[in-house]
């Protein structure tokens, strides 16, 4: 069985992911990085971008970055771990674009519709994740969709916060299930992620919005009253 390029995501149900420990970065502006280990992300994300992950060696980083190979693994001690620094970095960058982008909307529903913009186009658009995707979509998709839903879980707690955020500035009625329908959210962001679509065209930000409009921003309604 092939491994897939993101091994550290499916990681143990009590242990921290590494969205998990993006999303907390992001939330509380942690950059812990010094000059050489940001040298060294640099010239990994520049190496994995051109030539994948699978192709690329622990050695063509540190001739990338400049360095020698012993400071590579003096920080990084497997190809692993530095891979699983620069994906984090990259999600961690995502996470702050979500939160700035959703910030200029007026109402809920923009917001809503801003935030599905902006993770499809944060996601298809980044020049590693999205890249390899494109190139590497038998190492990159397994590892979104065969973790045990564990990426797609700290994606939709995310979701989830912000709307409860919503809900306790009165802009979400306290009967709609938030969790339920980040959750929804999120698979429907996935979906369009991992299969492609021939009816949707995710270049089309208009119809991208239009969607959204139609089909995720009901879900913020409350449900009907049940008949006695």
């Amino acid at each position: 069985m092939e491994r897939p390029a993101f091994p550290f995501l499916a990681t143990p149900q009590d242990s921290d992911s590494v969205l998990d420990r993006a999303f907390t970065e992001a939330a509380e502006r942690i950059d812990e990085n010094d000059e050489v280990t940001t040298r060294v992300l640099d010239a990994a994300f520049e190496q994995f971008r051109r030539m994948g992950i699978r192709r690329s060696t622990m050695e063509d980083v540190a001739r990338r970055a400049g360095v020698s190979r012993i400071t590579v693994y003096r920080r990084f001690a497997t190809k692993d771990a530095l891979v699983e620094q620069v994906v984090r970095r990259e999600f961690r960058r995502y996470f702050d674009q979500f939160i700035v982008d959703v910030q200029g909307a007026e109402t809920v529903a923009d917001r809503v519709v801003l935030g599905f913009v902006s993770s499809l186009q944060a996601i298809r658009r980044n020049p590693l994740i999205g890249g390899l995707m494109d190139v590497e979509p038998d190492a990159v998709v397994p590892s979104m969709t065969s973790d045990g839903g564990r990426t797609l879980a700290v994606v939709q707690q995310f979701v989830a916060g912000r709307l409860r955020r919503e809900q306790r500035a009165g802009k979400v009625s306290r009967d709609v299930d938030v969790d339920v329908v980040a959750e929804m959210m999120v698979r429907v962001s996935a979906s369009f992620l991992v299969i492609p679509s021939h009816v949707v065209d995710l270049d089309d930000e208009e119809q991208v919005r239009a969607v959204a409009r139609q089909f995720l921003v009901p879900m913020l309604d409350p449900p009907p009253a049940a008949d006695l």
